[in-house]
């Protein structure tokens, strides 16, 4: 049978998993999103998927918060063990995700996640929140879906959307959008927190 794209993703990142972290260790593309949910927050369990080289995990800690790191790709687990740090495999399309959390942020991953498989995806979300909780997510902004070669020469199946797609899809499984942060827009990437409907527990 042949591998699903996000099999195939994940092979790529397998191979090139110390380049990238090298690469991402000093970026901070998302820090503002992250320190902006850490102060909305305040404390309690974070579930990270795809939290690859840790960084975004590290500031999360670093504010306070207690941080689930988890994977698909075992180079990142083995990078992050490596670090001192506990890291769980988790495949967000087929395993169950735990919960309830405070919080789960997914940076970088979701455009990996074939169109078919994000209400599925986004429903685990929802359901691993307790009500009022929070959900950070980031997209590249575009359209359509297909498969890029990186500078690696390694190839990495995209699915774009739109911000109006991203909010609707978010709406749709009981995720009400509460801010965006589009101060990164210089490659195009938006986050966006929304909250669990619900009150506050």
């Amino acid at each position: 049978m042949e591998p699903s794209a996000n099999a195939r993703t994940v092979e790529s990142y397998e191979a090139i998993a110390a380049e990238y972290a090298q690469e991402t260790a000093d970026s901070g593309v998302l820090a503002g999103a992250l320190a902006r949910l850490s102060e909305t927050v305040g404390a309690g369990r974070v579930l990270e998927i795809g939290s690859g080289p840790g960084w975004d995990a590290d500031r999360l800690e670093d504010s306070g918060l207690t941080v689930r790191r988890t994977d698909v790709t075992q180079a990142f687990i083995d990078l992050q063990r490596a670090r001192g740090k506990d890291v769980d495999r988790l495949d967000v399309i087929s395993d169950d995700l735990g919960g309830p959390y405070e919080a789960v942020v997914m940076l970088h991953v979701l455009q990996h996640v074939e169109p078919k498989d994000v209400p599925a995806v986004l429903n685990k979300v929802a359901d691993a929140l307790r009500p009022g909780a929070c959900f950070l997510v980031s997209i590249p902004r575009g359209e359509g879906a297909g498969w890029e070669i990186g500078e690696s020469g390694r190839q990495y199946y995209r699915a774009l959307r739109s911000t109006e797609e991203l909010l609707d899809a978010l709406r749709g499984v009981g995720l009400e959008p509460e801010w965006t942060d589009q101060s990164v827009d210089d490659d195009g990437w938006l986050a966006v927190m929304a909250r669990r409907r619900g009150p506050a527990s």
